[in-house]
């Protein structure tokens, strides 16, 4: 048995959970954030047997994907003298991180 975490970008996450309930999986969907862009991300945890990890793998890969966005960056503390903004800029964004880690006992109650 194992178990695949995967976060992925917001505007992602409708197709994922469509092809995932589609494809007769099971998830549990936990709200969540970066901590580099601070954009919102769902989190999903998703028990499988370990055969039917490449499915979730093939899933992930069809519905998660990268793009670009521009970065407005936070402004810095505020100090006396201090006013330097930085500039917008272009980071990548979207796909999926994904964890599978081996899980020694589980049971559905």
């Amino acid at each position: 048995m194992k178990l695949v975490i995967a976060i992925v970008q917001d505007e992602d996450i409708e197709a994922l959970t469509t092809a995932l309930v589609e494809a007769d999986f099971r998830f549990t969907k936990v709200s969540t954030s970066g901590s580099f862009l601070r954009l919102g991300n769902s989190s999903l945890l998703i028990g499988v047997e370990d055969e039917r990890v490449p499915k979730v793998m093939e899933v992930l890969e069809r519905t998660c994907h990268r793009r670009k966005q521009i970065a407005v960056p936070y402004s810095p503390a505020l100090e006396p003298g201090l006013l330097y903004m930085p500039e917008n800029f272009e980071v990548e964004v979207g796909g999926a991180i994904v964890f599978v880690a081996n899980v020694e006992r589980f049971e559905r109650l």
